[in-house]
């Protein structure tokens, strides 16, 4: 009998929204769900004449703001809903097909950022910089390692055809939930974007100004985030320590993650607005997925 190790994938916000912008801060995973949360995707799909806002939680907690495109996403509830119920109904259907060893792999361990705008703008929790840098918390990063190595080692001995067909089964019954390309695109293409806008061009010359008189040389600051130095995911250095300490500080001082949150956001509900039938269409198809997860 083969034994293969395999684990689910899980892809982070970032792979999705921000391509290769993504650098060593951006280990953006779904967000944790709140009443405005749901409230946005609500008004989503029951709105098509409107374009969703951007809202602040705690206007000092990154983490807590929403940019607009996210009322168009599936949440973390609902992802967790779909995925588990699709878990659920292949394991049977592999039951049925005479493998009742197959189970289906775990869920792996959230790593850094917990919103898509946790650490989309770079990192801004002073008290786990002082002690990880650019890095996520040293427990999260070892229980990830962890998964990834163990993965899941699947003893039943199935073939590949026979997942792949129960997969295929429940497609027909519980589609998977998943970010649609055109709000992906637009998700990525507005932080891009926003790099070149006035105001946000204004803050990041602040910043580095800043930096400039702490003794660090930076044009912008991803580009502390992504200093080659940093990007050893099991070492942190003083010296990255002490660069991201005086980062959060130059941020605060230049305003750099509210300018740009305000800025992505207007770019995002233009690009949102002249598109927003394919936009809308989306939300549904999110909506549709998970009312069949919910019949299940």
């Amino acid at each position: 009998m083969t034994m293969r190790k395999t684990a689910k994938i899980a892809i982070p916000l970032s792979a999705l929204v921000l391509g290769a912008a993504a650098g060593t801060a951006h280990y953006l995973t779904n967000g944790t769900d709140t009443a405005a949360e749901a409230d946005a995707n609500t008004a989503a799909t029951a709105a098509p004449a409107g374009v969703a806002q951007a809202s602040m939680g705690d206007p000092d907690d990154p983490a807590t703001w929403r940019l607009p495109i996210q009322a168009y996403m599936p949440t973390q509830s609902q992802a967790k809903l779909v995925t588990s119920t699709r878990d659920d109904l292949i394991d049977q259907c592999m039951d049925k097909a005479g493998y009742p060893a197959w189970k289906p792999a775990p869920d792996l361990p959230q790593v850094g950022g917990k919103t898509l705008t946790d650490w989309r703008y770079g990192i801004h929790d002073a008290s786990l910089s002082a002690k990880r840098g650019y890095h996520p918390a040293a427990g999260e990063q070892q229980a990830y390692d962890a998964a990834m190595e163990e993965g899941a080692v699947d003893e039943s001995g199935a073939p590949d055809g026979a997942v792949r067909g129960c997969v295929t089964e429940v497609d027909g019954h519980v589609p998977a939930v998943q970010t649609e390309g055109i709000v992906q695109q637009i998700s990525g293409d507005s932080f891009a974007e926003s790099h070149k806008d006035p105001v946000v061009v204004a803050a990041f010359a602040k910043w580095s100004a800043c930096m400039k008189g702490k003794g660090y040389s930076y044009k912008a600051p991803m580009d502390a985030n992504d200093d080659i130095r940093f990007a050893d995911p099991h070492k942190v250095s003083q010296l990255e320590i002490e660069t991201a300490e005086a980062d959060i500080a130059c941020r605060n001082e230049a305003d750099v993650t509210r300018t740009w949150f305000e800025a992505e956001s207007a770019i995002q509900r233009s690009k949102i607005a002249a598109n927003l039938k394919e936009i809308n269409a989306a939300a549904e198809a999110t909506k549709q997925a998970v009312a069949k997860a919910k019949a299940a």
